[in-house]
């Protein structure tokens, strides 16, 4: 009588599909340490929207501020340079880094990290 063959263990099998997982990120160029960073697409939509929501939200308070006290169009004038401002103050945050999803300043602290370890 023969012995009947036992199935390979899970253990094994998780193995298997975990070396199989990084051959395949290697061969196509998507490491662990390409995860989390942004394509040069989604940093380019960030920064448009970062602009023009920053612009929409200024002219919508003095739009809002304008209609409540009655000083047409001052108001939506001064809050749509200020949005304009507040925009380009969060695309330079971002892409100085200081904002900690992407950035030169994320690169450099993880370049520190590697280096220190």
């Amino acid at each position: 009588m023969a012995d009947p063959e036992t199935p390979p263990s899970l253990d094994d099998l998780d193995a298997r599909l975990r070396a199989a997982r990084a051959r395949e990120e290697e061969d196509s160029g998507r490491g662990p340490e390409s995860r989390g960073r942004p394509t040069g697409m989604g940093l380019g939509l960030r920064v448009g929207a970062e602009l023009v929501v920053g612009v929409m939200v200024g002219v919508g308070i003095g739009w809002v501020l304008d209609s409540w006290l009655g000083t047409a169009p001052w108001l939506m004038v001064l809050f749509l340079l200020l949005g304009g401002a507040a925009g380009v103050m969060n695309v330079f945050r971002l892409l100085r880094g200081m904002d900690d999803t992407v950035g030169l300043g994320q690169a450099q602290r993880r370049a520190e990290r590697t280096r220190d370890l």
